[in-house]
């Protein structure tokens, strides 16, 4: 039987209820990323462009620091990964969170909560931080989108 985790990030509570939600559907294991500076609502503001997060995602290089890891990533076949759609993208924490580990031969599928958009470019900007896993197409669901819902979506990897 392969593990699965469901790895999150979630600057406001928002994809948490998500991630969770799926984990328990699923009896996945659950890992929190978790930001080494943890975000403010001044930080999250996208209307002010020297805002934290406008700042981290106007460079795509930017990796945010991580203060946390998954124990035995390697016992993991598939992860769910799930975050915010920021700038119709991933956040870049979530490259940082790839690029922490050797995600080759695994699979991993994106999930997002979103204020009105959909994945946009998520797939182009996360595939090269993790090179020789299966990256599937990712869905944006409703934060309170209910456990049978994420399931059925889930058990189709």
């Amino acid at each position: 039987m392969s593990k699965v985790l469901v790895a999150y990030f979630s600057a406001s509570g928002t994809t948490a209820k998500l991630a969770k939600n799926l984990a328990s559907a699923i009896g996945a294991d659950l890992h929190e990323i978790q930001p080494k500076t943890p975000y403010t609502s001044a930080d999250l503001n996208w209307m002010d462009k020297k805002s934290r997060s406008s700042v981290e995602m106007s460079d795509k290089s930017f990796r945010p620091a991580i203060a946390n890891h998954v124990e035995s990533i390697e016992n993991y076949d598939k992860v769910f990964l799930a975050f915010p759609i920021w700038w119709y993208v991933a956040p870049t924490i979530v490259n940082t969170f790839l690029e922490q580990y050797d995600f080759a031969g695994k699979t991993i599928i994106p999930f997002a909560t979103s204020g009105g958009s959909g994945m946009g470019n998520t797939n182009k900007e996360l595939a090269p931080s993790c090179p020789g896993a299966s990256l599937k197409e990712g869905k944006v669901f409703s934060a309170n989108t209910d456990k049978n819902s994420l399931k059925a979506w889930a058990d189709a990897f």
